[in-house]
């Protein structure tokens, strides 16, 4: 007696049961002959594929494949091995399956069928992009939350007191409300940022992601997934789910693009489709994703000798320059430079808890500087002097300013007196020597130079002097300084 007959009283029994398990399989089972000509399917299989009974069954497999009913069977490929095949499927229902083929073999070990087990992965599928979409949300907020600190951080007030700054604001004023594409024009450190934030804010996306790009601070070979982002698996050390870039980061906000200038070339070409399609690529991706943003860009450069020489687009330069405000340099706009200094003075005395204060003298000094490095040059200089100046007073020794182009000779306050006409020191003893005091005053230019630009090429070259010179010379005062101290 076999197993079957202890457990099924008849044969048509057993029969009847073995149909109920396949018909009530969650999987879907689908079998041939050994030749792949269909001779089951049980209901699973029909809701999983979309598939009817009448459509497959006595078909061969090859046929069902050329028809397209099925895009590649696994029973033919066991036909081919002998083994077990499995393949991943989506069928013309929308459904993806994991599809496992099995050959089976007599007693004798003649190959007799192929059994088909199709598990339906759509809800996996779907499980699994709800879980994406909660990583990128969670991915997208973090993102979020680094900028807003950013911004929190980096916040500053405009100071306007300068007409050419109030001319660069009225400009500002008029486009805020707009979409247009603005670009901000000006040197290093004049606040192209501030003005920036300063459109966001009084523009309609406010509410909105307002992120800033340094497109000259990505690694070129970084910046197309930076920006764009990338797909899972993209490249060597990808997130395994991707990641978004920064243009779906602001999305129905604000992009600034700062530094745009030193964007390459090639980037320049999809920089430019993502401003006149409102669609980006991410990397690896197969799919455009549309984006809503609006676009601020900044540059230090001449982008207009730059299309010239070759090394900036021309389509994308006149993209960009729809609406340009430049902003002036801070030697052009006197009137700011003392108020500016005081805000950043409240700001460190708050920060720091100190009671810092300038004298008469250092506001001349400070308003009679040229500011080569503009309002980040003013603010460096500010705290540095609230650090080192020894008491509450700010005296011009504490400040550390040079000037290439108008040389600035520190005075002691205690030389000038309450009427003096002039801003000379009072006459020296005489006899002097004058070619020593010409040398102690030329060595400290050089040092206060070489000090404040922090190399020898650009002392010596806002001296006047070449490298040479400059490094002989200043070789030869130094000798003479150590010399004097022995004796």
């Amino acid at each position: 007696m076999t197993n079957a007959t202890k457990i099924f009283s008849t044969l048509s029994e057993a029969r009847e049961r073995l149909n109920a398990i396949i018909e009530h399989s969650f999987d879907g089972i689908f079998i041939t002959d050994a030749k792949a000509n269909v001779i089951r399917i049980n209901h699973a299989y029909e809701v999983i594929t979309g598939l009817k009974k009448e459509e497959v069954l006595g078909k061969n497999m090859a046929d069902l494949v050329h028809d397209k009913l099925i895009s590649e069977s696994g029973s033919l490929q066991v036909i081919k091995t002998k083994q077990p095949v499995t393949l991943q499927q989506r069928f013309r229902s929308g459904k993806e399956a994991l599809v496992t083929s099995s050959p089976i073999f007599d007693a004798d070990g003649k190959f007799i069928m192929i059994v088909t087990n199709v598990r339906d992965l759509t809800e996996i599928y779907n499980l699994k992009a709800v879980v994406q979409e909660k990583t990128a949300a969670m991915d997208r907020l973090a993102l979020e939350l680094e900028h807003l600190q950013t911004t929190a951080e980096e916040n500053q007030e405009i100071i306007a007191k300068d007409e050419t700054t109030l001319a660069a604001m009225l400009l500002a004023n008029r486009v805020a409300s707009m979409d247009t594409t603005v670009i901000l024009l000006g040197e290093t450190g004049v606040g192209k940022e501030v003005m920036a934030r300063y459109i966001f804010q009084h523009s309609q996306r406010a509410k909105n992601s307002f992120i800033k790009v340094n497109c000259g601070a990505i690694p070129e070979n970084l910046i197309e997934s930076e920006l764009f982002g990338y797909e899972g698996g993209a490249f060597t050390g990808a997130n395994k789910n991707g990641k978004i870039g920064l243009f779906e980061l602001a999305n129905n906000g604000t992009l600034f693009l700062d530094e745009i200038g030193e964007l390459p070339k090639d980037m320049q070409v999809k920089l430019l489709r993502a401003l006149q399609e409102q669609e980006i690529m991410r990397v690896g991706g197969t799919k455009p994703v549309k984006i809503n943003v609006r676009i601020i860009a900044a540059t230090n450069r001449n982008l207009e000798e730059m299309v010239k020489d070759g090394t900036f687009r021309e389509d994308l330069y006149y993209r960009l320059t729809v609406f340009p405000i430049s902003i002036p340099p801070l030697r052009m706009r006197k009137k700011d430079i003392i108020p500016l200094a005081l805000s950043f003075l409240k700001k460190l005395n708050q920060k720091y808890q100190m009671k810092k204060y300038f004298t008469d003298l250092s506001m001349q000094l400070l308003h009679e500087y040229d500011w080569p490095g503009n309002i980040r040059e003013l603010k460096n200089i500010v705290e540095r002097a609230i650090i080192i100046s020894p008491a509450d007073a700010i005296k011009p020794e504490n400040l550390h300013i040079h000037s290439p182009n108008k040389p600035i000779v520190i005075i002691k306050e205690k030389d000038f007196g309450e009427n003096s006409k002039n801003s000379l020191p009072p006459f020296p003893d005489f006899p002097i020597n004058l070619k020593h005091e010409l040398e102690k005053i030329e060595y400290t230019y050089m040092t206060q130079a070489y000090e404040v630009l922090g190399n020898v090429r650009d002392a010596a070259k806002n001296l006047g002097l070449t490298p040479s010179t400059f490094v002989r010379k200043r070789k030869q005062y130094q000798q003479k300084n150590a010399e004097s101290e022995r004796t």
